[in-house]
This record gives structure tokens, sequence and C-alpha cells, in this order.
């Protein structure tokens, strides 16, 4: 492929591995890319070449790291978020955290999701023992625990939004595989801003959105991916690739 060739098309990562050399301006990419942890790079080499990428190579990034996401989305995660790369880093978070009265902490392994690298701890104080004598792997994400907030799902697909609510009386995990609820949930306009900027910063152009709403009513960020599970949603799994597979028509056209 050269910059005069017309623009190719490519919908799957065989043909991605294939032309990968061979990439140019014209080349557009669609679909999530299945690229392994160790070749992350890969996304800033797509778009240095000039690929046209969809969904972003920024909201691809962004889904696959929690850690990423805690530098991204700072401003709209619980304040003292922030991302654990080596005991040094604990040792500050100590006194930090220690300074704002915070006890109970989570923390969140980078690459995990369903809820099963999410740990409520105590303290950072025990945070650092089980780094220190354990087994915790780094890099991984640490932030306040909120008792009684509650978990809000948000679906947006385009001009499609729902929103529900989960929860869990046997764990704060609220996850509906293992046993949690959900209910309708309406978002106010202040929700759906939040939403939008978040969407925006990231370059999402569909996401599931995760926010934590305090007992206070300050609402945060606890995560954002492209995708995630239906359970409790109202939309079909059928329905939402078509949704999808609309989005990623509407963004060929956008091209010419």
């Amino acid at each position: 492929m050269s910059d005069s060739t017309p623009s190719v098309v490519i919908r799957d990562n065989k043909t991605l591995r294939r032309y990968l050399d061979e990439l140019s301006p014209n080349s557009i990419i669609l679909g999530l890319l299945n690229i392994k942890p160790a070749e992350e790079s890969l996304f800033l080499y797509l778009v240095e070449r000039g690929a046209k990428i969809f969904p972003s190579a920024l909201s691809q990034a962004l889904s696959r790291s929690k850690c990423l996401q805690a530098v991204a989305f700072k401003k709209w995660m619980i304040p003292l978020t922030t991302v654990i790369t080596a005991q040094r880093d604990l040792i500050r978070a100590i006194g930090r955290y220690g300074a704002a009265n915070i006890d109970s902490v989570i923390t969140k392994q980078d690459r995990k999701n369903c809820g099963l690298g999410i740990n409520l701890w105590s303290s950072v104080e025990d945070v650092f023992n089980q780094a220190c004598f354990g087994k915790l792997d780094y890099p991984f994400v640490l932030q306040p625990f909120v008792p009684g907030a509650k978990d809000v799902r948000i679906i947006v697909i385009g001009d499609y939004r729902e929103a529900y609510w989960r929860s869990s009386s046997a764990s704060f995990r609220n996850n509906l595989y293992f046993g949690g609820e959900s209910g309708t949930y309406t978002l106010n306009d202040y929700e759906k801003a939040f939403c939008s900027e978040v969407m925006d910063r990231g370059r999402f152009p569909y996401a599931h959105i995760d926010l934590l709403i305090a007992p206070s009513g300050q609402i945060y960020l606890s995560e954002i991916n492209l995708r995630g599970g239906l359970k409790g949603a109202m939309i079909t799994g059928r329905e939402y690739r078509e949704r999808i597979k609309v989005l990623e028509e509407d963004f060929l056209k956008g091209l010419g």
C-alpha cells in the first residue's frame, strides 16, 4: 500500500498482521484489535503510520488498562486515586491517605475484569504488607473505598443510552454474574454530561461506563470500557452488535 493507493479496509486481526508493514494513511482498521499486552506499543505505531482506526486507538488502549484510565480520567475519579508501580509509590500513598484520614482502600489489578481483580483492604499499610511479603503484581490502581456508594452501569451506543443500578448484599463488588441484582436507573442531565465528557476525553465512540454515586450525591467514574457484559441491560446482544455495526458504517461514510 502507498499513500496514492485506494482505501483498504481491514476488518480482522489476521489481515492486520498480514499488512502491518504496508499500512498508510489510506488504511482503515475496523473493530477491536487483538493485541497482546507486550505488543501495546502497536497502538502508537498504527497512529503514527496514519491508519484510520475505529474505535479509536486511544479508546482501545484505555479499555485494556485500568492504570491508564486512572491517569487519563483522574479528574473524574475518586480523589487520591493513583497508579502504584512500585513499593515506593505505596510508601508515598501511606502518607497521603493517612493525612486525609482514609482507612479502607480498593486496589484494581490492571487487566482483570468482571470484578476478579478488585480487592478491599482495611488500609494502605495492609496493601504494602501484601506487596512486600505476598503476591501483588505491579502496576495496579489504588483508591479510597466509598462505603454505601451506588453502582450504576451506563451503555452508550450512538443515540442509544440506557442505565441501570447494580447491587449485591453479599459483596461490595456488585457483580451480576455472581449473585447481584439490578434495576432501571434514570440519568439526570449532569450525569449525562459527565458521561459525555469522559467519552470525549477517551475518544470513545460507544462505551460501557461504570459510575459510583456516593451517599453524599457526588459522582465518580469507576471505569469505562468498549465492551462489557449485558446482564441487567435491556438491550439484546443482537441489537447491541447491530448498533455498533451502524457506527462502523457511519465512520466509513464520514471518511468519504
